[in-house]
């Protein structure tokens, strides 16, 4: 039964998947904004300079172009009124292709101390080299207010818009909503049936995954004659709150205590300083971020695909704490820190909590000259190892190759380990951001993801994600079991607002008859029990979804 399910819901996605591809192409300026435009142009130039042109094309415009002055980018609609301005942004913005390469005659870009972006971004969620922390990286203008969405664009077009440019204050946002069709469909102990995948844990429904407002100030790290300064508040609420919740913060009693399915939470709370003085510039963050390392965060544009890999879906989540990043030349970059735990407050002390206690991290990035490589990774979080909410001790790695403008290939690997667990809550221990173990001592896990590009239009992408995960006590998946996990998706922005991501995913657990976790969703004993799979509420070992995603941004 479900062999045939399986086969009707691939078929299914496949012939959505060529109808998508279909208007994609047919949507696609074949002229001004084809890749192949861009190889065309730029093969004509010396083997020598032609490097240096790939690499500042879309940021320069066309050579021989003579560059219009920049229009004055606030105050054009102070006549208007508020919701005249906003409504009008947006439907300039509905209309406006979300990469456009630049014509003759373009204003030029604002320019760089590191150079392009090796990324076009969007369509890909970053354009530049993986790495965390701040919102714009050391030698980036973080101009943003150069390309607002809507709701800055209204506000920049009003009467005291000049006052809100020069500030550098941005409001923007957006919603995310997701559905899936699962064979799992087990409902009678959990909602969860999807579990473990993530985000979409309930199976075949429609889901608010994210309704996100930041508010932040981007430092500019490009300069290097001044001390300058930034912040982000991010406001989130939907399904999504329950991947980023800390201890002893805001969630104890919704999720903790009560697992509610829709909640708020503020992920992302720091102010950071830029010293350029200090070796090619050095950031220093001080407030709540979310994991630096990943390849993937938790709010959806920054994700290469709709769901999230095993690998991603248990680690590391938000963490409190002091961090610096520091260019030490133009390969490294240097990122110290230290945190009050893993998803753990630094006032969770007072609960006792055994995982709030100082924690490092050393990570480092480096680029090589070529501009084809990125390695990234490091300790995002080691301490004495002791049992306690989420205490994990994490060791992450990330490379990532560009093998030309329409594909790329990037890697992770991950070691995540805790000691002197128990298999059941304790008085210090009443809680975890995952599961209690099946087995006391140490809990462990790892594994290997590996998401593929291929730039497909100049408005999407299409991504292949291949995993390897192992959990062999539980402590993560609630099963103890290796997983694999394969899908393939699209990302497509039919404009500038809207992205949809269409996938089809497919993963197993290989243990059967596995212990499940004294807290797993679908077991009451109050102990470790044996269960047939992970999957379906411990009724399958292998699940096939189909999902989707649509994220719009004001």
């Amino acid at each position: 039964m479900i062999v045939k399910k399986s086969k009707r819901l691939i078929a299914w996605a496949s012939v959505l998947a060529v109808a998508l591809s279909a208007t994609i192409a047919w949507s696609a300026d074949t002229t001004d904004t084809s890749v192949d435009a861009k190889k065309t142009a730029t093969a004509k130039k010396t083997a020598d300079a032609k490097k240096k042109k790939d690499a500042s094309k879309y940021a320069k415009g066309p050579a021989g172009a003579t560059p219009a002055p920049a229009p004055i980018p606030y105050g054009k609609k102070a006549n208007m009124y508020w919701w005249q301005r906003l409504n009008e942004a947006f439907a300039e913005q509905s209309a406006t292709q979300c990469f456009v390469p630049p014509k003759p005659g373009d204003p030029p870009a604002p320019e760089r101390r590191i150079g392009p972006t090796p990324f076009d971004g969007p369509p890909f969620p970053d354009p530049d080299w993986q790495i965390g922390g701040g919102p714009n990286v050391i030698g980036d203008p973080g101009a943003l207010r150069d390309a607002p969405w809507p709701l800055m664009q209204a506000i920049y077009d009003g009467p005291s818009g000049k006052e809100w440019y020069d500030s550098r204050i941005q409001f923007y946002g957006w919603v995310t909503v997701s559905g899936n069709i699962s064979t799992s469909h087990n409902t009678q102990k959990s909602q969860e049936s999807n579990f473990p995948e993530v985000y979409d844990e309930r199976g075949n429904r429609v889901e608010n995954e994210q309704d996100v407002l930041y508010i932040e100030r981007m430092a500019d790290q490009n300069q290097t004659d001044h001390i300058d300064w930034g912040f982000r508040i991010s406001l989130l609420y939907g399904l999504d709150y329950r991947f980023m919740a800390s201890r002893g913060y805001i969630n104890d009693q919704n999720l903790f205590r009560a697992n509610k399915f829709s909640g708020f939470d503020t992920p992302m709370l720091y102010f950071n300083l830029y010293f350029p003085q200090i070796a090619q510039g050095m950031s220093l963050i001080i407030g709540r971020i979310v994991s630096m390392p990943d390849i993937e965060q938790q709010l959806a544009p920054n994700n290469l695909m709709a769901s999230h890999s095993l690998v991603y879906a248990f680690d590391d989540y938000t963490i409190w704490g002091i961090w610096t990043a520091t260019k030490l030349n133009k390969n490294w970059v240097l990122q110290l820190g230290i945190a009050s735990g893993v998803d753990t407050a630094p006032w969770a002390y007072n609960l006792h909590e055994q995982g709030c206690e100082p924690t490092g991290s050393v990570n480092f990035q480096y680029i090589d000259s070529g501009g084809h490589d990125s390695f990234y990774g490091g300790i995002n979080s080691f301490n004495k190892g002791n049992f306690g909410f989420n205490n994990l001790q994490e060791c992450i790695e990330s490379y990532t190759h560009k093998f030309n403008e329409t594909i790329w290939t990037t890697f992770e690997f991950q070691y995540m380990w805790t000691n002197g667990v128990a298999t059941a809550p304790t008085y210090k221990v009443p809680y975890e951001d995952g599961f209690f173990p099946t087995h006391t001592g140490k809990a462990w896990d790892c594994g290997l993801v590996n998401y593929t590009c291929f730039r497909i239009a100049p408005n999407a992408f299409f991504t292949v994600r291949n995993e390897w995960w192992d959990d062999p006590q539980g402590y993560r998946s609630g099963y103890s079991s290796p997983y694999s996990e394969h899908a393939m998706g699209i990302t497509w922005f039919p404009n500038k607002l809207l992205m949809i991501r269409p996938e089809i995913r497919f993963e197993h657990c290989y243990k059967t008859n596995g212990l499940a976790s004294s807290t797993a969703n679908y077991n009451t004993s109050g102990a470790p029990e044996t269960t047939y799979g992970a999957y379906d509420n411990g009724t399958r070992t292998s699940q096939l979804t189909f999902a989707i995603d649509a994220t719009f941004h004001f």
